[in-house]
């Protein structure tokens, strides 16, 4: 990386190569010519020679601050190539020293509530004479094409059983089929809590930690006993789950065979409501979905209640929240439905912030914020007739351009949320302790402004600020404005004492 950083930095000085010679050269003439006076015109020289000293010497001065200041917007790059170059060979390593979490969208279904029930199936058949010598040799399967038999999954007892009626052999095949018929969710209270994780924080990849928790209630509409199932199926793009834990009128339910999710089967009486508790956690990013369309049974009451960290955004045609409210911690979703019988779904989508990206704004925008804060600082300086000199100019360039390197240095061991700022800082207190505290408003400008990509959904909105900030800061403190009754005031009261 480091040796990265040397090439990069060398590449600045290469097209600077012209500029180089053509000074060399204007060197090379300048000294001809005062050796030329020297020679022939010594007179001549001695009495110029304090006059050019006393002119050339600022203007030298103020050239190089100027030609440090142009020099950093290519310097602000390198450093911006070098910080993004760490970054896309962290994301595409074989390995990590972080946590690299099984993120993706996770779609958790709604539960199936049935009760067994037992259905009969008979078929009679009248065998011909010519066929009861195949069923004699190779048995009842014979008869199979005719029979139309259910899937041998649902049957609970099967008979077969010839018999004769007239001078007609017939055959009667009996059947004890195990169907199930939906049960109507009394309540379904689910709620969410999304708590997102961007890699400004840390993460290698913007996902998100979720605590799902769920309480569900069904009555056996029946007025006789049933055999009821609940089926509470697994979350798909889950990852791991943890805490896992599914009780039924407060009995833990053991966890076996968890291919088709998670059931609980018993003897309801009538009128008899079970209540069933899930919850668990896991990793996702980028969207979460409930599943309603697969159950087209009514739901009596349903509320769905989410908690998230971040804006989320609805799927097309899909299931709108009834009410929707935005906080500082961030945003709070509710779908309280009565009597629901919906084909529509719970769909959220949520925008992933990539780190490399939001680099590449904040860097790419360094040189600009330079560049106004220069601007602004010309202004300020002489309406506030602050003075600088090229030195304390140039060390100013440095302390930025060094807090900016540190910035990025700092990203391999903090959270680029905490390394940003901290680089910021000390680039402010560099270059304000070289320029002094009266020019804090182009120090902070140049400094902090870039900072706004790393709030990623209001950057917009921060720099937009800015820029009405500053102009109205120019505006209302030009020379000549009058200042307002209050100033006016406090400086008569000031006048007064001294």
């Amino acid at each position: 990386m480091v040796q990265t950083a040397l090439n990069l930095l060398w590449s600045i000085f290469t097209p600077w190569h012209a500029l180089g010679q053509g000074l060399f050269w204007l060197t090379v003439l300048g000294g001809a010519a005062l050796l030329s006076l020297r020679l022939f015109r010594p007179g001549l020289l001695a009495r110029s020679l304090p006059h050019l000293r006393e002119t050339l010497t600022p203007v030298g001065a103020w050239g190089a601050a100027a030609a440090l200041f142009a020099l950093s917007f290519s310097v602000l790059g390198v450093i911006g190539q070098v910080v993004l170059h760490r970054v896309s060979s962290g994301d595409s390593a074989s390995a990590s020293r972080s946590a690299d979490p099984d993120a993706a969208p996770t779609t958790q279904q709604s539960p199936r509530v049935t009760y067994l029930t037992e259905k009969k199936y008979e078929r009679t058949l009248v065998i011909p004479p010519a066929m009861i010598k195949r069923v004699k040799q190779e048995g009842v399967q014979t008869l199979a094409p005719y029979l139309q038999d259910p899937t041998s999954q649902n049957i609970v007892k099967l008979r077969d059983r010839f018999w004769r009626s007239g001078q007609d052999i017939m055959f009667t095949r009996s059947a004890t089929l195990l169907g199930e018929e939906p049960i109507r969710l009394d309540q379904a209270l689910v709620n969410l809590n999304l708590d997102f994780v961007s890699p400004m924080q840390g993460a290698r990849r913007s996902c998100y930690n979720a605590r799902f928790g769920a309480q569900y209630a069904f009555t056996n509409p029946l007025d006789t006993p049933v055999t009821a199932r609940f089926v509470f199926p697994l979350p798909d793009g889950s990852g791991t789950l943890s805490d896992f834990q599914v009780i039924v009128n407060g009995h833990e339910l053991a966890a076996a065979d968890l291919m088709n999710g998670n059931g609980w089967q018993g003897q309801l009486n009538p009128g008899q409501t079970a209540h069933v508790t899930v919850t668990y956690r896991h990793q996702g990013a980028r969207g979460w979905q409930y599943l309603l369309s697969d159950r087209r049974e009514p739901i009596r009451n349903f509320n769905l209640n989410i908690r998230t960290n971040q804006a989320p955004k609805f799927a097309r045609y899909s299931l709108y929240p009834t009410r929707s409210a935005r906080t500082l911690g961030g945003t709070n979703l509710s779908w309280n439905l009565k009597n629901v019988i919906t084909a529509q779904n719970v769909s959220l989508s949520f925008t992933v912030s990539s780190l490399r990206e939001t680099l590449t704004k904040l860097y790419a925008f360094a040189p600009l914020a330079l560049l106004l804060a220069g601007l602004f600082g010309l202004v300020w300086a002489r309406w506030r007739r602050l003075d600088a000199t090229p030195l304390a100019l140039g060390l100013a360039v440095l302390g930025l351009l060094a807090g900016t390197a540190l910035g990025g240095v700092l990203m391999s061991y903090l959270p680029a949320y905490l390394a940003a700022p901290l680089g910021a800082a000390v680039a402010a207190l560099l270059a304000l302790r070289s320029l002094g505290t009266a020019h804090w408003p182009p120090v902070l400008l140049a400094s902090a402004l870039p900072l706004a990509f790393l709030f990623t959904n209001h950057a917009g909105l921060i720099l937009v600020g800015v820029v009405v900030l500053i102009l109205g800061t120019l505006i209302w403190t030009r020379p000549g404005v009058t200042p307002p009754l209050a100033r006016r005031a406090f400086l008569a009261k000031r006048r007064l004492t001294t």
